[in-house]
């Protein structure tokens, strides 16, 4: 895994993250997907980098590879 995205459980559930900080992947998905810019989520959240923001694209790739997802067995 990418250094620049962690899982921490105590860092928003669990959720994965960019550099422990209190932004989880599917945030930055979420706001790509709503039409906002690299350049705009800079802008609008400034100790993010574009590095970070890659990071979280690359996370998403990589997660989306999967061949099978498993339930768990409780």
């Amino acid at each position: 895994m990418n250094d620049l995205i962690t899982i921490d459980p105590i860092i928003c559930h669990g959720k994965p993250c960019i550099r422990g900080l209190r932004y989880p992947v599917e945030n930055v998905l979420e706001w790509l997907a709503g039409g906002m810019t690299i350049d705009d989520i800079l802008a609008d959240y400034e100790d993010l980098t574009r590095e970070d923001i890659l990071a979280a694209l690359s996370f998403a790739a990589r997660v989306t590879q999967t061949k099978r997802i498993e339930p768990l067995a409780a």
